[in-house]
């Protein structure tokens, strides 16, 4: 394959409404697979940087960075993969592979940047374009094994939801005897219910309200509980091992420390436009920890989906055309979707 224009839907311009177009794709390399993708979830950080909400972004953008699909050609020297593998593919497409971070399988943290699958530049100098495009090509290193236990579609927002939940939940030791809440039961906090409660945890949701509550048990929840709700926060304090934050609201944070026990550790992994502010007393008392998680390196993602293969946890999916990306959009916004959009790649 030399370089080729690809079918893919883009947002033109920040804050303008995705439309479809053509992208280049690179010719596959040595150590490259072609990947005709068959499904791309919608994750809330594709608004975020289509509108420009988490500063200025690379335009004509194509977004999309929870891709599954079918490997349909392979570089000269790759061994990972073979034609008809069914692979997936996150957050980063490259990095600088020689910084401590990559090293350890850390490579979300690289000290040079990760390459992000789009809205970056690559080390050719040219901008990545992500998954809501019918192929893309990635360096076999950077692609991961999709197991035969997840069908694609529920498979690729565990791309990024997936990861980005079960590496916090797995660093901060969720499992027997730990108490964890996750406030948010959206589309990465119904994954976070989902992982917690398989590695063993009694799991709460904290939510605005309990219009999901029904949901949130079944997803794997032991109690549920309204944020809006005060007398909330006085019975749940000092309860919580462990708190992880999905939402992309500013919260506020000394209410929520209040629920963790001593040494206990709030963990963001929504990313709010807006900063937050904290009464620092609120950690030194019981000697908590406020934290942050980004993704997870290459080895904990395929660690994950085995994981999640293995539980049979895929995503709770609407399936759409991308001719409705758009709306999925506005819904997303509105926290109208349970749990996650996937574009039909067929349909681009």
């Amino acid at each position: 394959m030399s370089v080729t224009q690809v079918a893919a839907y883009a947002a033109p311009a920040p804050k303008a409404p995705l439309e479809r177009t053509t992208v280049p794709r690179r010719p596959v390399g040595e150590h490259d697979v072609l990947i005709d993708i068959k499904y791309a979830g919608i994750c809330h950080s594709d608004i975020h940087q289509a509108r420009d909400g988490w500063g200025e972004g690379i335009f004509p953008m194509v977004p999309g960075h929870e891709i599954a699909g079918i490997v349909a050609e392979v570089g000269a020297g790759v061994t990972r993969f073979a034609v008809g593998d069914r692979v997936g593919v996150g957050c980063m497409v490259d990095s600088c592979r020689e910084c401590e971070y990559c090293l350890r399988g850390q490579e979300q943290f690289c000290v040079q940047g990760m390459t992000g699958t789009y809205n970056a530049v690559g080390k050719d100098g040219e901008p990545t374009y992500g998954g809501y495009s019918t192929h893309i090509v990635v360096d076999e290193n950077y692609t991961v094994r999709i197991p035969e236990g997840l069908s694609l579609d529920v498979a690729a927002p565990l791309l990024c939801a997936g990861i980005t939940l079960y590496s916090p939940l797995r660093h901060w030791g969720a499992g027997p005897g730990k108490k964890v809440a996750v406030i948010g039961l959206g589309g990465l906090g119904h994954m976070g219910v989902k992982i917690a409660a398989a590695l063993g945890a009694e799991v709460t949701v904290l939510s605005q309200s309990l219009r999901k509550k029904e949901d949130g048990l079944r997803l794997g929840a032991s109690h549920y509980y309204a944020t809006s709700d005060e007398t909330t926060f006085e019975e749940l304090a000092g309860s919580f091992d462990l708190i992880v934050s999905t939402v992309s609201a500013p919260l506020p944070l000394d209410t929520y420390l209040g629920l963790l026990k001593v040494d206990g550790a709030f963990v963001n992994v929504g990313a709010p436009e807006e900063p937050v502010s904290l009464n620092l007393f609120s950690v030194i008392g019981g000697r908590k920890t406020l934290a942050g998680s980004m993704i997870g390196g290459i080895g904990e993602t395929q660690e994950m989906l085995d994981f999640c293969a293995e539980h049979g946890l895929g995503s709770e999916i609407e399936v759409i055309a991308a001719e409705q990306v758009n709306e999925a959009y506005e819904r997303v916004v509105a926290s109208d979707v349970r749990y996650r959009f996937v574009i039909d790649a067929s349909t681009i």
